[in-house]
């Protein structure tokens, strides 16, 4: 994704349109030459890299579209490495100790380097030169990473990606975010609803298969006065909606400042045909930090509770539910088990109102003990649930010592 300074749009009224970038000869052929540049810069420092691109912009006017280009592929697509035969903390330490017997004087300088590339030979037992000493006295610093790994993208790939950047910078001032999915495939619904509890969104799910879904989330700019984590993981949900066949989206954004200082209404708006690109494989199975720590967990416990992770909708009137997991026993009892993650005092109590409605009378929520119910305005005791109450990690004994 781009910082702040590289994201490029302009108003229609008050609807937003970010930047977008052509796949045209003109755009890819910059791309491919920006592609190409880092190859060439493949074992080289970082600050051979950065300069190298800064003459590569010259005095372009769109020296912002190739710092684009070049912050995508350096975060992506490259691995930077401190490369040094110790670690330059204590590589420092060394020279500082062996120039503290030395008289300060510029002759002394090289005989130090080679004095401590000698001992370091020996206690290595390989040469160290004193090339390496003097490129390694400081290879933590940023500039001085070396780029190791390089696997770049295609240019038109690299196109996509832009667009895709510039449209998720956009989504960081939403407020609030609704989608409307209608006319696919069952399948797609539950992919794109497990995306919604991988990256932890705050949504309401209204609707039902044969007549679509109304997805509502709760944007960045309505959480905790802004939360960049969260704003990041509604980042990363947008490639897995352009692998929904039909939708539209639209968003409430933070009010932008007029020039005479007065406020003005701002949205965003998306839909199926927007010709943004995914970068997301269809169909592939991910699971959130929480979710996946849990059942590395379960897989270690002796138990016959079997954890299953593919977890059919469970309708309830008007809307949906997509647990998290489902435990099974061999004997027929099974429990639906959900983990609430982000929160705010509106999105729990449509949580709990959403259990209450299910009807489902198997159901065990996980709620972490640092969320604060009572200031949020909801009582555990009107939830039509089994409640686990967890500190920093689920323990399966806790959850085992509930339903047995």
């Amino acid at each position: 994704m781009l910082p702040g300074d590289l994201l490029m749009h302009r108003y229609n009224g008050e609807e937003v349109v970010p930047k977008r970038l052509e796949p045209e000869k003109k755009n890819l052929e910059l791309a491919s030459e920006i592609i190409d540049l880092f190859a060439t810069c493949r074992g080289k420092k970082r600050a051979e890299l950065d300069e190298s691109l800064l003459v590569l912009e010259g005095e372009a006017t769109n020296y912002r579209v190739k710092r684009g280009l070049a912050h995508l592929l350096t975060n992506g697509f490259c691995t930077f490495e401190t490369v040094s035969p110790l670690e330059p903390e204590l590589l420092r330490e060394r020279i500082f100790s062996l120039s503290a017997k030395h008289i300060p004087s510029v002759q002394t300088t090289e005989s130090l380097f080679s004095g401590l590339a000698a001992v370091l030979s020996e206690e290595l037992n390989k040469d160290v030169d004193v090339t390496q000493v003097q490129e390694g006295l400081y290879a933590d610093l940023k500039e001085n990473a070396i780029l190791t790994m390089y696997d770049p993208p295609s240019a038109e790939a690299l196109i996509h990606r832009y667009n895709l950047s510039q449209v998720q910078g956009i989504l960081y001032r939403a407020k609030e975010i609704v989608i409307h999915a209608h006319r696919n495939v069952p399948g797609e619904y539950k992919q794109l609803f497990r995306y919604l509890k991988l990256f932890g969104l705050m949504s309401y799910i209204e609707g039902d298969v044969d007549h679509g879904f109304s997805v509502t989330i709760d944007g960045p700019a309505s959480v905790f006065g802004s939360s960049t984590r969260y704003g990041t993981d509604i980042a990363k949900f947008l490639p897995a909606l352009l692998n929904v066949s039909k939708w539209s989206m639209e968003a409430n954004l933070i009010p932008r400042q007029l020039y005479d200082g007065t406020p003005s209404a701002a949205r965003f708006s998306l839909d199926s045909n927007c010709g943004l690109v995914s970068h997301y494989k269809k169909g592939k199975a991910y699971d959130s930090m929480v979710e996946e720590a849990f059942a590395k967990r379960w897989e270690a416990t002796k138990t016959d509770w079997v954890l299953e992770r593919e977890v059919n909708l469970l309708p309830i009137p008007g809307s949906v539910m997509v647990p998290d997991f489902r435990l099974v026993h061999p004997d027929g009892r099974d429990f639906v088990f959900e983990i609430v993650g982000y929160w705010r005092p509106e999105y729990l109590k449509k949580k709990f109102a959403q259990v209450a409605k299910s009807g489902v009378n198997n159901l065990i929520l996980a709620i972490s003990q640092k969320l604060n119910l009572e200031k949020a305005g909801v009582k555990v005791e009107n939830v039509m649930a089994k409640i686990l109450w967890f500190k920093e990690k689920i323990i399966p004994k806790d959850v085992l010592a509930m339903i047995d």
